[in-house]
């Protein structure tokens, strides 16, 4: 089987790649406005906040949904044209609706699932196309679309952990910021009367920490612009090819960042391997599409060397030994599974051994980075302390002397 080639989205799809849904009146069909006035106008606004709400692209769980409710329609028998029907018409979100329709459309015009399916790789991605075409070929697609839904679910919830783990030091470092900021420009400036006329007494730390207190109450109005301008410029850079390539470095170089993360893509990839062999997906295009899913630059040029390495003739255990972002452990259990014969189920294995084990060093990773924020923050607000202390001690010390 061949990779579902995929049709050139129009001039009107929006930038995410969903195709733009036609107008969508704001009262469902059969319905009118309220009367004007009264408790019309209340129901008129509730629906356009409705609206509003509902206006944005799909999400992954909405596509989760998508998948689950078709699994089980299409397992009780119903035909794919009256399940796709049926759920568009139950989906609160406008424009995965009209995407739904459009499938249905095409669906109906004699396209198969996965050929509508793929005019949107921005909402589903080749992963969900070819699964869902190598069902078709097989004939298990109230199957393979429970297996999506697994995978989407665990997706879902290995995102979810690795935000969740980042909360509390995010937290930290907000509070720790807030607070120096406090003492710089409220406590200090107290102090300075007290100082006036004496700064020769005054060590450096103080010096350096009036310095920055005066910065700040003077030129706040050019350092929040000049922040947020770095901000925006970083943001930017990382997008860029030769940013991606440096923030993806950085993430597999820095201690405790590099831990988290490369456990994390060596899991995505690991799992979408896994269910791509389950499902029939040839060997290259699983390749291919794991390359592209990898979430990492560098992971993905170590696939995709690795498939260009297949189809030379070489295994993927081969293949993969000459990298050091994979351990040696995976490699060996990848070997085996090609000589037995038995690589899909070996895969399967080893994604779930590394599902665990994410969750483990996601843990490990919070418990530690919490006291190394939590250390910081009192250096700071200490270095902040004593450099107002020590003036005093030293100007009590003089006038005693």
């Amino acid at each position: 089987m061949t990779r579902v080639e995929y049709q050139t989205q129009s001039a009107g799809e929006v930038e995410s790649g969903v195709k733009k849904p036609e107008a969508i009146s704001p009262h469902p069909q059969g319905q009118q406005a309220g009367p004007a006035g009264g408790s019309g106008e209340a129901e008129s606004v509730l629906k356009k906040l409705q609206n509003f709400s509902i206006s944005f692209g799909p999400s992954r769980k909405d596509v989760l949904n998508f998948t689950s409710q078709l699994a089980v329609m299409t397992k009780a028998g119903i035909s794919i044209d009256d399940a796709l029907e049926a759920i568009s018409g139950q989906c609160e979100n406008q424009k995965f609706a009209a995407i739904i329709a459009g499938i249905n459309k095409d669906v109906l015009g004699g396209q198969s699932l996965s050929q509508a399916i793929g005019k949107y790789p921005g909402v589903f991605g080749n992963l969900y196309v070819n699964m869902i075409a190598a069902a078709e070929v097989s004939g298990s697609l109230a199957a393979m679309l429970e297996k999506l839904a697994d995978y989407l679910n665990q997706e879902m919830d290995t995102r979810s952990q690795v935000r969740s783990a980042m909360v509390y030091p995010i937290i930290i470092g907000v509070m720790a910021v807030g607070v120096t900021i406090f003492l710089l420009t409220f406590v200090l400036p107290r102090f300075t009367a007290i100082f006036a006329g004496k700064e020769y007494l005054l060590p450096k730390p103080t010096k350096i920490i009036m310095a920055i207190s005066a910065l700040l109450r003077g030129y706040w109005f050019v350092i929040i612009p000049v922040i947020g301008g770095f901000l925006w410029g970083f943001l930017y850079f990382i997008k860029t090819p030769l940013g991606k390539y440096w923030w993806d470095k950085t993430k597999l170089t820095v201690p405790l960042m590099r831990r988290l993360c490369r456990s994390l893509y060596i899991t995505r990839s690991l799992h979408t391997m896994g269910v791509l062999l389950n499902a029939g997906v040839p060997i290259l295009d699983t390749l291919a599409i794991t390359s592209e899913i990898s979430g990492n630059v560098h992971f993905k040029q170590m696939w995709q060397n690795v498939q260009n390495s297949v189809k030379e003739g070489h295994k993927i255990a081969f293949s993969l030994g000459g990298y050091s972002l994979m351990p040696n452990s995976v490699v060996q259990m990848i070997r085996s599974g090609e000589e037995s014969g038995k690589l899909s189920e070996v895969m399967s294995d080893v994604s779930e051994f590394y599902a665990r084990e994410l969750k483990a060093v996601i843990k490990t990773v919070t418990s530690m980075i919490e006291p190394i924020m939590i250390v910081l923050m009192g250096i700071m607000v200490g270095f902040i302390a004593m450099s107002i202390i020590l003036p005093i001690f030293k100007m009590s010390s003089a006038v005693a002397g």
